[in-house]
């Protein structure tokens, strides 16, 4: 089930309903049911891989909790890593590899005959593997105690408005959370109503209506150059960010009505002055993730500097990999990669230049210069994070600065005017919300200017908002 689908908008308030209604030790029953529904809704078959999952994990932590020292808990972390890592490759990567390898050899004349799998394409699984292997590696460093209740650690797993695409929440956030009896909050519950709000605004108002374009024009670059390409490129870039942050407002905003604190995904990320800013401020849950499990065990920064470059290729690489099972996304993470290495290395040099043509004298116009060099460095990188392959990304490179007169075949007028008015009003929704949440600022203003925006922001989404059906993008990975 997806967030901006009817099926939704009459099951999140029954579950409410019902949520409130419960007696506090059957709250957890109506939930995981719930979440088993909302996986069941996209395809019946999800639900029993999840399934199997949990079990597999939770069998993993209980041994692990049995005993004190690291080497006596070891197995039991290579069995729940072996299950994570192989279902996720077995579900998402083998015939990405397999296709790989039977091209290089082709290309050398070698025979390979291993067939492609034909396997679901399981939506949301990168997600909730990441959750189970942060909860087993955390209990095998000792940094988490395992979660002796079976039903709420399955609950833990498919927690309903993360499945799909997140947050990532970490099982010592929300693990306590879900053992903790909430009742009815009246300011926790609007709250979550309005981040919803602004969620559903920035997904059907802002991201599907930038999707018709940019999905015109990425299906045949090839038919396009000049102004049509860079425009499509731009409006991706909006695209993605209020299609994801959305769908991240979206389930944090579920769960804070229900009472359940999770942590925030984005925070402006557009607004960096640098590209390791623009990773503290993106996709946080995931990129938190990396450097927990990946980066820090790989040796960090407390490293010679050629390893802590070759650390940062890695796990920028890896997380490239982990969006899609797409030589684009390892380009798009590789990029990201150099992106910090290269900004590591030259930073006395881009310092001394700085000094020598007089900006650093001028904080604020530096400070610019360096949100619109970081911001374009991002945008390059969408191209291949949004090409449907790497031939369509080189086409998109190579017309892009041929300029001749554009083609707008297809496009209608006043339906990009309002694109070009909702992209400037998100981002200076998004300037002022740097210093203070949107939703603490409206908080102060009188009674009926609260009640005229929220009116108004509902009217706006049913007046102008893209109701044929899009998918949420994270939702694929």
């Amino acid at each position: 089930m997806l967030f901006n689908s009817i099926e939704f908008l009459i099951f999140f308030p029954i579950i409410v309903i019902l949520y409130f209604s419960f007696p506090y030790r059957f709250r957890w029953i109506l939930l995981l049911v719930a979440s088993y529904y909302f996986y069941m809704v996209l395809k019946v078959e999800y639900v029993f891989l999840i399934i199997i999952s949990t079990m597999i994990n939770y069998y993993a932590g209980i041994q692990m909790g049995k005993y004190e020292t690291r080497s006596e808990r070891k197995k039991f972390l290579i069995l729940s890593l072996a299950a994570n890592l192989g279902l996720l490759f077995g579900f998402k990567y083998f015939n990405f590899f397999n296709d790989s390898i039977k091209v290089t050899l082709d290309t050398l004349h070698i025979p390979y005959n291993i067939p492609s799998l034909k396997v679901l394409l399981l939506v949301g699984i990168s997600f909730y593997t990441f959750k189970t292997l942060s909860y087993s590696i955390d209990i095998y460093r000792g940094k988490q105690k395992p979660e002796k209740h079976f039903g709420i650690f399955a609950l833990y797993v498919s927690f309903f408005p993360q499945l799909i695409a997140g947050p990532i929440e970490r099982s010592n956030r929300l693990l306590p959370q879900l053992n903790t009896n909430y009742d009815f909050d009246y300011q926790c519950t609007t709250d979550g109503l309005k981040l919803m709000l602004w969620g559903f605004f920035k997904k059907i108002v802002i991201a599907d209506r930038l999707a018709l374009y940019v999905n015109l024009v990425y299906a045949q670059p090839q038919n396009y150059s000049g102004i049509p390409l860079i425009i499509a490129t731009y409006f991706f870039t909006i695209q993605i960010y209020c299609d994801f942050s959305g769908y991240s407002d979206i389930a944090i905003g579920i769960a804070q009505v229900m009472g359940y604190d999770t942590m925030l995904n984005f925070k402006q990320p557009y607004f960096s002055k640098s590209v390791a800013e623009f990773w503290r401020r993106w996709h946080i849950s995931l990129s938190t993730w990396f450097r927990d499990y990946l980066y820090i065990p790989l040796g960090g920064n407390r490293v010679a500097k050629w390893r802590l470059y070759i650390n940062l290729m890695i796990v920028f690489v890896v997380s490239g990999l982990w969006h899609g099972a797409n030589w684009t996304f390892a380009i798009w993470g590789f990029l990201h990669g150099f992106y910090l290495v290269l900004s590591l290395a030259t930073t006395k040099l881009r310092q001394k230049i700085m000094g020598y043509i007089g900006l650093s004298q001028f904080p604020t116009i530096e400070k610019w210069v360096q949100i619109f060099t970081t911001f374009h460095l991002v945008v390059f990188g969408w191209i291949f994070f949004r090409a449907e392959s790497l031939s369509h990304a080189i086409t998109v490179l190579q017309n892009m600065f041929i300029f001749q007169p554009p083609n707008f075949e297809g496009v209608e007028r006043p339906q990009f005017i309002i694109s070009i008015f909702v992209i400037i009003f998100l981002l200076l929704v998004e300037y002022f919300q740097i210093h203070k949440p949107l939703r603490k600022t409206i908080s102060t203003y009188p009674i009926m200017a609260r009640w005229g925006i929220y009116y108004l922001t509902i009217m706006f989404i049913l007046a102008f908002g893209e109701f044929r059906s899009q998918d949420f993008i994270y939702a694929q990975f």
